[in-house]
């Protein structure tokens, strides 16, 4: 298993779980690529908590049958309705029925010699009546948490759904800042530029997400005096479609300076142009302070 680079959601769990000095206030949240019965057993022995989106169908009871086929037996124990956007940004409204069983689940049969079987609740979320043309929302979750209500359910599906925005925190780290390209030499040196580069990756996603959710929001809010000004001098004008408040305008301007169109079929800008505009911004910022100081 340490040969393998699936160990290293092992190494994160001991780390994290010591660091925190608590292992019953951590909760560890995997997508698929974490669906391995060791992590299972090394949260057991930790007496910390998972939450690990599954894409094994795992041997389950009394060996004879899986988990996908006891939780077929299970019936619908409440409905959950989630807003969702299409892929050109339009909102919708998708109803997903849930199940929730707590459940035998046996190691791999070449490994049931080594790990014990253990007590984990499965939870199933599968869209309803799902519209042609796209792919139904399913969810399979197996946690060592208890869940015995609808409401602790979704609660589980909500933490698992912030992966989504852990994900794209590192992928502006990572394409954005391109933290993997930096040359540094040391290890201390390479700790401070990332955690740079960590408040920069949080005010990019920042601005992407407060567009959607804040949207009358004020302007100093999120930009400096000296960024609206500029913003407002650079693009003065904005098309019909990306009318709104001023933050969202703002918003817009800068997500124009990294290349969006903002055209009336346009989904809401993403993280890409926002990180193009801003650096786009910075540059300019820097020529106008210098220029207004009287230097060169």
């Amino acid at each position: 298993m340490e040969q393998k680079e699936s160990y290293r959601w092992l190494e994160n769990m001991r780390q994290s779980t010591a660091l925190l000095g608590d292992p019953v206030r951590c909760i560890h949240v995997g997508d698929r690529e974490s669906d391995i019965y060791e992590l299972f057993c090394t949260a057991h022995e930790l007496s910390t908590y998972f939450l690990v989106r599954t894409c094994v169908d795992r041997l389950a009871g009394d060996g004879q049958h899986t988990i996908a086929h006891e939780m077929e037996q299970v019936k619908v124990k409440g409905l959950h309705r989630v807003e969702i956007r299409d892929a050109k940004g339009r909102p919708a409204t998708v109803t997903l029925e849930l199940r929730y069983q707590r459940i035998t689940v046996l190691p791999p049969i070449g490994k049931q010699n080594r790990y014990p079987a253990l007590q984990l609740t499965a939870i199933h979320a599968h869209e309803r009546d799902v519209p042609p043309g796209r792919a139904g929302i399913e969810w399979k979750l197996l946690t060592n948490l208890p869940v015995q209500s609808r409401a602790q359910a979704i609660e589980k599906l909500d933490w698992y759904a912030m992966r989504w925005k852990i994900e794209t925190f590192h992928k502006i780290l990572k394409s954005g800042c391109k933290a993997e390209d930096s040359k540094l030499r040391t290890a201390d040196r390479l700790a401070n530029l990332i955690s740079i580069f960590c408040i920069l990756s949080w005010r990019i996603f920042w601005l992407t997400m407060i567009s959607r959710c804040a949207p009358q929001a004020s302007s100093e809010t999120v930009f400096t005096s000296t960024e609206i000004e500029l913003l407002e001098r650079l693009i003065p004008n904005l098309p019909p479609t990306a009318q709104g408040p001023p933050l969202l305008r703002n918003l817009i301007r800068v997500a124009r300076l990294g290349g969006y169109l903002a055209r009336a079929n346009d989904a809401p800008p993403g993280n890409t142009v926002m990180w193009r505009g801003m650096q786009r911004l910075t540059d300019i910022q820097l020529g106008y302070e210098l220029a207004r100081n009287g230097c060169g």
